[in-house]
C-alpha cells in the first residue's frame, strides 16, 4: 500500500474513532465498527432505543471536500452491507435505517439521518 494511502486509511480510522466516540456522547450505544461482509464494509452500527443505525463515515482534509464525499454507488453498497446483517442486529419493531457522518478537521460532526432512500422493492426498509 502506497504512503498517501496508509494516511488515508490512518485518518479514515480516526474519523471513525471520533464519530463513534461522539455518538456515544450523544446516547447511542455502538453495536459494531468496521462490520465486513460480502457485499462491503459498515463504518459503524449503532442502536438507541428501537433505531438502528447503519452509518457510513466520511473524513476529508477540508471541510470543502465534505459536499462530494457521499456517492449513491457508495451508499449503495453500505445498504447491500446493512441487509447483509440486519437481522443480526434488529428486532421486531426497530426501524432501520442509513446515516452518513461527514467529519473534517475544525468544524463539528455533520450527521445526514437516512441518506439513503431505497426505491420500492428493495430489500432493505
Amino acid at each position: 500500500m502506497s504512503q498517501r494511502r496508509t494516511q488515508a486509511e490512518r485518518r479514515g480510522r480516526r474519523g471513525e474513532a471520533l464519530t463513534a466516540a461522539w455518538l456515544m456522547l450523544t446516547g447511542w450505544r455502538i453495536a459494531g465498527r468496521r462490520v465486513r461482509t460480502p457485499r462491503g464494509e459498515i463504518d459503524i452500527i449503532a442502536r438507541r432505543g428501537k433505531t438502528v443505525c447503519f452509518i457510513e463515515v466520511k473524513w476529508r482534509r477540508a471541510k470543502a471536500d465534505l459536499g462530494r464525499a457521499i456517492t449513491p454507488q457508495g451508499l449503495r453498497r453500505v445498504a447491500a452491507a446493512a441487509e447483509a446483517v440486519a437481522h443480526r442486529h434488529a428486532r421486531p419493531g426497530d426501524t432501520l435505517r442509513i446515516d452518513v457522518v461527514l467529519i473534517a478537521p475544525g468544524c463539528w460532526p455533520k450527521r445526514i439521518e437516512n441518506a439513503w432512500q431505497p426505491g420500492v422493492g428493495a430489500g432493505f426498509p
